[in-house]
C-alpha cells in the first residue's frame, strides 16, 4: 500500500512539474512576442481570432452577451442577422504607469469588459442577432488626453488594426453572406467609423448592412460618402448615433465642434428638435440587469449642437451620481435606451428582410 501511495505521489509531482513548465514556456513565448516601442511601452502580443478566447462575445460559446433580463424571459428571439460589436474603453486603471495598449490576455481587464460593456451593451442585440465582439488591444483612456501625440495615434492605430483583423476573420469564416449590424460605443465607435469607411461606405458590403449604431462618439457630417444618416425608425443601410447630456449642458469638446455632428433621438429615431414625451420611452435597463425603468425620460436633439439632451425625474437623477453632476451621461448611452434600441433593431431587420 505504501509503495502504491509513493508511486502516486511521484506521478502527481511529475504532472505538476510538467504543467508548471508548460505555463512557464507559454509565459516566456508571450513575453518574447511583446516588443517595446520607442516610448518604452510593452506592446502586448496580438490576439488570435481563430481562438474563441479572444472573443468577448461569440455564438460558439456562452458569454455575457447571451444574458436575457427576466422581464424578457418569454421573448421570441431570432438570430438571422449578425452583429459585430466594438466595445468601449475599459482600460482605465493606473494612469501614470500603464502601457498605452491593453493586453488581451489580461484576465482582470477582460472581466471588466465583460461585466460592464458586453452585459449591458452587447446584450441589447441578442434578441435578433448572433453577437460577435472581439477583444482588442484597446488604447488606454489616457490616450484621449493627448489625442494628437504620436504615441496616442500609434495606440489607436494598433487597436484599430486588431478590430480590422477580427472583422476580416469574421467575414472569411462566419458571415457567409448574412446581413450585418455594426454597433459600438465610445472608443469602439471611433474605430467603427473607420471600419465603416474602409469596408462599407460605397463598397459591395454596404448591401449587407442593416444599420450601424455608432454611439458615444462624434459622427461628422462628412464622415461618409454613400452611407446615409438615419432620420426615421426603419431605414436600412444607414448610420445612427447619439451622445447623451443633461438638458442645457455641453462640454468644451462639444463646443469646439460648432455643430459639425449628427445625432438621432433613440426614442423617436428622428433627427428633429422636438422633445419626445416620457410616455414614448420604452425603457432603460436597471443596474441589476433584470429591472426595466420605462416611461421616465424626455429627450431631444439639441438644436444647433446635435447632441442628445435628457430630462430625467428627480428620483433617477439622485441615483445618477457623478454623471448627473457633470451633465454627461456618456457611460449609460446604451443603458438609458436599452429596450428602445432592442425594438428598433427588430424594426430595421424586418424592413431589411422585406426589401430583400
Amino acid at each position: 500500500m505504501k509503495r502504491v501511495f509513493f508511486l502516486f505521489t511521484i506521478l502527481i509531482f511529475i504532472v505538476h512539474l510538467a504543467f508548471t513548465q508548460t505555463l512557464r514556456e507559454k509565459f516566456r513565448e508571450r513575453k518574447e512576442q511583446q516588443q517595446k516601442n520607442k516610448s518604452g511601452d510593452l506592446v502586448p502580443s496580438p490576439p488570435d481570432y481563430s481562438d474563441l478566447y479572444y472573443w468577448a462575445a461569440h455564438p460558439g460559446k456562452w458569454d455575457y452577451s447571451d444574458s436575457i433580463p427576466s422581464f424578457l424571459k418569454n421573448e421570441v428571439r431570432d438570430t438571422s442577422v449578425d452583429i459585430f460589436f466594438l466595445h468601449p474603453t475599459t482600460y482605465t486603471s493606473n494612469f501614470q504607469n500603464s502601457n498605452m495598449n491593453g493586453d488581451v490576455n489580461d484576465s482582470i481587464l477582460n472581466h471588466l469588459t465583460d461585466v460592464r460593456t458586453i452585459l449591458y451593451q452587447a446584450s441589447v442585440f441578442n434578441g435578433s442577432c448572433r453577437v460577435f465582439a472581439p477583444r482588442y488591444r484597446q488604447a488606454h483612456l489616457k490616450a484621449y488626453f493627448q489625442m494628437n501625440s504620436d504615441q496616442s495615434k500609434k495606440a489607436f492605430d494598433l487597436a484599430y488594426e486588431d478590430l480590422k483583423s477580427a472583422f476580416k476573420y469574421y467575414l472569411d469564416h462566419w458571415n457567409q453572406g448574412r446581413p450585418i449590424i455594426i454597433a459600438a460605443h465610445s472608443q469602439g465607435s471611433m474605430h467603427a467609423v473607420r471600419l465603416l469607411q474602409e469596408f462599407f461606405d460605397g463598397k459591395p458590403l454596404q448591401k449587407q448592412l442593416v444599420c450601424a449604431y455608432i454611439v458615444g462618439w462624434q459622427i461628422k457630417k462628412d464622415d461618409f460618402k454613400s452611407l446615409k444618416f438615419g432620420n426615421s425608425p426603419s431605414p436600412t443601410g444607414c448610420v445612427v448615433g447619439w451622445r447623451t447630456y443633461k438638458k442645457d449642458k455641453e462640454d468644451f469638446l462639444i463646443k469646439k465642434e460648432n455643430g459639425n455632428s449628427l445625432c438621432v433621438n433613440p426614442v423617436s429615431w428622428t433627427t428633429d428638435n422636438n422633445w419626445t414625451p416620457k410616455e414614448m420611452h420604452k425603457g432603460a435597463i436597471g443596474k441589476d440587469f433584470n429591472s426595466l425603468i420605462s416611461k421616465k425620460l424626455r429627450v431631444e436633439v439639441a438644436p444647433g449642437i446635435n447632441i442628445l439632451w435628457l430630462e430625467i425625474p428627480e428620483e433617477i437623477e439622485k441615483k445618477s451620481g457623478l454623471a448627473s453632476r457633470l451633465g454627461n451621461f456618456h457611460i449609460v448611452d446604451y443603458n438609458l435606451f436599452w429596450l428602445d434600441i432592442r425594438e428598433n433593431v427588430k424594426q430595421r431587420i424586418d424592413a431589411y428582410m422585406h426589401k430583400k
